[in-house]
């Protein structure tokens, strides 16, 4: 037994369940092993949960924990605790109480009680929570009693769970080079990550689904939506994979079709991106586009700046709004020649109908009880935004 003294910690959650053990029977003596989970806000997540029993040193400048980061601090999509598989410690013993709603966790032997997974997880929020007010962002918390015989087997298991991605076996395979030699010139170039725990705050999936807006290949006129560019990454990423295959670089490939216009794309993000607040505002003279639900402003001393370009912003919007808005100006794309291009400059449309597009978006959020995620798929708003700059083509 390890010879620290034992640790019994106490604190608030939102909601507490026991799992029982499908193997015991309640008129059996011994107890066996039980599960319980949690979910906890972060500002009351105790500090001092025992690190021994997690068998990997967490390295905080990996890109996994950037990723975590990221999730945490985006309270414009409040889903952490969906998005992040949470925290799992071994104790000793787990009790709840109904009057405080506080759990309390005892650990007695630090060799085997702790934390066994979750570890980046743990240490972001405790890092960063400080950022964050009460009741913006929840963690997970499951809980292990009565499994001091099999934690050797336990920790092994549960911190073997990476998976190779596609993506990662598309970079070994070369197919990403359509979009390298579009966009090396570029000054966010050198921070996009082509397959997992490579160096890079911008995920080579964040920029397949923004292309795949622009795909009039896939996404004809008004007959479909790419809203799999907001709902589905991955989805993104194998209809790029599969393109790759049957297509490889020839001209017949969409995303060939798609170079002479590919860095416009992610400039016009980022105009669209940096003017929310602008655009908000030529409708809404005296309105805050702040209070949106969804949207953030920053608080003193804090910057927030755009996805690619890091231009500086005075609020930060959720996909929700961004995506259908930018995904509205496939109807500028034509192909001539083989290749795609813009009927108009894109940039100009922007200027003229920016108030109209946010306009939009906000009222759909509205009528959807404010929620950003409803709004990135709701495919009303989408048909509503293209035709908005579809009738620009037509003046």
């Amino acid at each position: 037994m390890n010879n620290q003294e034992s640790r019994t910690l106490t604190f608030k959650v939102q909601s507490f369940r026991r799992i029982p053990n499908p193997y015991l029977k309640s008129e059996e003596g011994e107890k066996g092993a039980e599960m319980y989970v949690a979910i906890c806000d972060v500002k009351d997540l105790p500090d001092s949960f025992p690190m021994e029993t997690n068998p990997r040193e967490q390295k905080m400048t990996t890109n996994v924990a950037k990723k975590i980061k990221d999730s945490l601090l985006n309270t414009s999509e409040l889903n952490f605790y969906l998005l992040n598989r949470g925290i799992l410690l071994s104790a000793k013993d787990v009790s709840y109480s109904n009057y405080s709603n506080e759990m309390t966790v005892s650990f007695e032997d630090f060799e085997v009680h702790g934390n066994v997974d979750g570890g980046h997880t743990y240490k972001t929020i405790l890092q960063y929570r400080d950022q964050l007010d009460a009741g913006q962002q929840y963690v997970k918390i499951e809980i292990l009693t009565g499994i001091e015989g099999i934690f050797q087997s336990l920790a092994a298991a549960r911190n073997t769970s990476v998976q190779v991605q596609d993506k990662s076996i598309a970079e070994l395979e070369d197919r990403f080079n359509i979009i390298k030699n579009t966009l090396s010139a570029e000054p966010y170039y050198s921070r996009v990550f082509f397959k997992e725990n490579d160096n890079g705050d911008i995920d080579v999936a964040d920029l397949l689904a923004l292309l795949n807006m622009f795909n009039i290949s896939r996404y004809s006129g008004m007959n479909s939506f790419p809203i799999n560019s907001y709902s589905s990454k991955k989805k993104c990423i194998d209809l790029y994979i599969s393109d790759h295959k049957q297509y490889g670089e020839s001209l017949e490939n969409p995303y060939v079709k798609m170079i002479g216009i590919m860095p416009d794309i992610f400039k016009l993000y980022d105009a669209i991106e940096v003017g929310m607040n602008k655009f908000y505002r030529q409708k809404n003279a005296g309105g805050r586009y702040g209070a949106t639900k969804g949207v953030q402003v920053p608080k003193p001393g804090q910057e927030f700046h755009s996805k690619f370009f890091a231009n500086d912003m005075d609020a930060s919007s959720p996909n929700g709004f961004l995506y259908p808005i930018l995904a509205a100006f496939r109807a500028l794309v034509e192909e001539k020649d083989g290749q795609y291009c813009w009927k108009t400059n894109p940039f100009a449309v922007l200027e003229k109908v920016g108030g109209d597009l946010v306009e939009s978006t906000v009222s759909m959020s509205r009528s959807l009880g404010n929620n950003p995620q409803s709004v990135g798929k709701e495919a009303n708003l989408w048909k509503t935004l293209y035709m908005t700059v579809a009738f620009e083509t037509m003046a």
